[in-house]
């Protein structure tokens, strides 16, 4: 049965919540930063990459056609795109010891997802560790499965102390060894 069907005719629908956030979690469209956009798009062209094994280049051309790419930071989604496809090989090698079943597995939503968190995680510095693994695990959310943005949480949580000790130790209040 659908909501409509349950309300009584010419009764208004149920109020949004102004929290930001839709009713399954998701941050809300309007609520987005614009490196929150580009990791999105980012994140819809390492998909291209991974199912329909387009080239970058042409991926790139296409993403930036679409709606609301106006609305993102253009150089973190070059950033982002072009960094992952560049290391693939490098980014998979730092995720797979933290798997707990075979890299074909994981669905490339989160593969993509991990990608850039690896990849913020070790390249683009000025943004915080928890940022990157909060950022990462809204995008699991939004575009993966039921479950998924728990593995994610869970895969770079293990890894942002590889990549990131100091800042990791000092906010969780440890010492470097």
């Amino acid at each position: 049965m659908t909501d409509q069907a349950i309300r009584a005719p010419g009764a208004r629908p149920p109020r949004q919540s102004r929290t930001g956030l839709t009713s399954t979690g998701v941050r809300k469209a309007a609520s987005k930063s614009e490196r929150s956009r580009s990791r999105e798009f980012a994140l819809q062209g390492l998909y291209q990459t991974l199912v329909g094994r387009n080239e970058i280049a042409d991926v790139d051309a296409f993403t930036r056609d679409l709606a609301g790419f106006s609305k993102c930071d253009a150089l973190h989604f070059d950033t982002l795109l072009h960094g992952c496809a560049d290391s693939m090989g490098a980014l998979d090698a730092l995720i797979v010891p933290l798997l707990d079943r075979k890299l074909e597995e994981i669905s490339p939503i989160e593969r993509g997802v991990m990608w850039i968190g690896a990849y913020e995680l070790q390249h683009c510095l000025d943004v915080p560790w928890r940022v990157v693994l909060n950022e990462c695990v809204e995008l699991a959310k939004e575009f993966g499965g039921t479950d998924g943005h728990k593995y994610v949480n869970a895969v770079l949580n293990a890894l942002a102390p590889q990549l990131r000790a100091a800042e990791v130790g000092a906010d969780r209040g440890q010492t470097r060894p």
